[in-house]
């Protein structure tokens, strides 16, 4: 990013400014994950090396209790993928905005690919599509910049603290607070709302199914159900 650019410093700022409030949940999201990992066994430089090399939620806790429970190499590295999967359809829905940027910034993209920072790009480039792709850049690297390296942080003191952090804290409640304060202000159409509606009840019904399969089909149900949706609004507007 070039300092003398107004317009990017501008974007970045924005971006940065827009992740803050995320550090709220990311703090205790990462704790937890550094309890976790201790618990389940593993070393300091495992657990914290899964962070930073991964840097994956959702599918880290999901690959540390399959390993914990000694689950077979080829099932955790599987359940792991399909859990993570969402990120390709978040890499797909940003491809338009970023798709022409260098190979190294879209690696770079990739890899700080984290919900947060897709839901605060997917929502900014909607509402001010004329950005360039500088200033769509910007915009993500300063989402990102409070976000991961704050993951990197909280793993590591709930690696140091470990059981010493009361249950009291009752650090769980991260998981369920980030994804619903990234959903809501998605759902800004009645295919949003009948798509986010379908994964609901889809996810509770396939709960039974192994890790993260119930979740997949319920995504893709989903997907599938606000298409639809879309479509038929689409035609009767039209007839």
């Amino acid at each position: 990013m070039r300092a003398s650019d107004p317009s990017l410093s501008t974007a970045f700022w924005r971006g940065f400014r827009n992740a803050m409030p995320f550090l709220l949940v990311v703090v205790p999201f990462g704790v937890l994950f550094g309890v976790a990992g201790s618990e389940g066994g593993f070393s300091f430089w495992e657990v914290m090396g899964f962070s930073v090399l991964v840097i994956a939620g959702a599918s880290q806790f999901t690959a540390v209790q399959l390993m914990a429970d000694h689950t077979p190499t080829v099932l955790v590295l599987v359940t792991s993928l399909a859990v993570n999967l969402r990120m390709a359809m978040y890499s797909a829905s940003l491809a338009p905005h970023l798709g022409a940027a260098p190979a190294w910034k879209k690696s770079l993209v990739a890899y700080f690919m984290i919900d947060q920072s897709f839901a605060l790009a997917d929502a900014d480039y909607t509402r001010r599509p004329e950005q360039s792709l500088a200033q769509k850049l910007a915009f993500y690297a300063g989402a990102c910049i409070p976000t991961c390296p704050t993951w990197y942080v909280g793993t590591l003191i709930g690696v140091l603290l470990g059981k010493s952090i009361p249950a009291a804290f009752a650090l769980d409640f991260a998981v369920p607070v980030t994804f619903l304060a990234m959903i809501a202000p998605m759902l800004r159409s009645v295919p949003h709302l009948v798509a986010a509606c379908v994964s609901i009840v889809a996810a509770l019904t396939l709960a039974f199914l192994p890790a993260g399969t119930g979740v997949l089909a319920a995504a893709a149900l989903a997907m599938i159900a606000g298409a639809q949706t879309e479509t038929w609004l689409a035609r009767r507007a039209a007839a």
